[in-house]
């Protein structure tokens, strides 16, 4: 029993070190700023929501989109570092 729980253990923490999240293996990447109003891909960076479909308006910098690797910042958009970064400063004017 202790040699499985073992091999269980070993086995979790290589697979855990070298998973590849399904956005990364399908060639997309998170674009902040270009979803158009109920087009969201999922939770925003506010927090006001985790659902897909529920931004109120057109290119908020806190909802996303999944787009080709590469192609975020060609149509507009900001990657997840900038998007924070905008979205923090905002808050500290407000």
């Amino acid at each position: 029993m202790n040699k499985q729980l073992l091999a269980s253990v070993a086995l979790a923490a290589v697979l855990s070190s070298t998973v590849v999240t399904p956005v990364e293996a399908a060639g997309k990447e998170k674009c902040y700023g270009v979803a158009k109003a109920g087009q969201n891909d999922c939770g925003n960076l506010a927090g006001t929501h985790s659902c897909a479909g529920q931004s109120t308006v057109d290119n908020d910098p806190g909802e996303w989109k999944l787009v080709d690797k590469g192609t975020c910042e060609k149509i507009g958009g900001m990657l997840k570092k900038e998007a924070k970064a905008k979205y923090n400063a905002s808050k500290k004017t407000h």
